[in-house]
């Protein structure tokens, strides 16, 4: 339990996110000697055993420990984040004639101050004109 702890702590996971991790990462469940039929901990349990160590006030000397530990075998602990990654198709989105002949004259394409938010988008995306 204090490995999902660990965990915890290097990726900046949630006690639900720490769960659906364990389940979904074999590297998590390598570290924490799971077998593809273990049971993982739910997020309550990992909850619960955060809590009961620091009611005894013993998780920041745990940790402490446990960096000591890795300190004298030569190992920096450093914390990280999961990001996913993955990639998907985003619509086109492109200046007209009329919107770009107004654009090089300095002018607000027509229809384009009724949205703010196209207008700010562009106006950003074309450096400021």
């Amino acid at each position: 339990m204090f490995k999902i702890l660990v965990l915890q702590t290097l990726y900046t996971l949630s006690d639900d996110a720490a769960e659906f991790q364990i389940k979904d990462r074999l590297s998590f469940m390598r570290f924490l000697r799971l077998g593809f039929h273990d049971r993982v901990p739910d997020a309550k349990t990992i909850w619960l055993f955060r809590e009961q160590l620091t009611r005894a006030e013993a998780i920041s000397e745990l940790f402490a420990t446990f960096e000591a530990h890795l300190k004298a075998r030569g190992h920096l602990a450093m914390s990280g984040q999961i990001i996913d990654a993955s990639i998907i198709a985003a619509p086109r989105q492109r200046n007209g004639e009329a919107e770009k002949a107004a654009i090089k004259e300095g002018r607000i394409p027509d229809g384009w101050a009724a949205k703010p938010k196209k207008l700010l988008r562009r106006i950003v995306t074309q450096g400021g004109r």
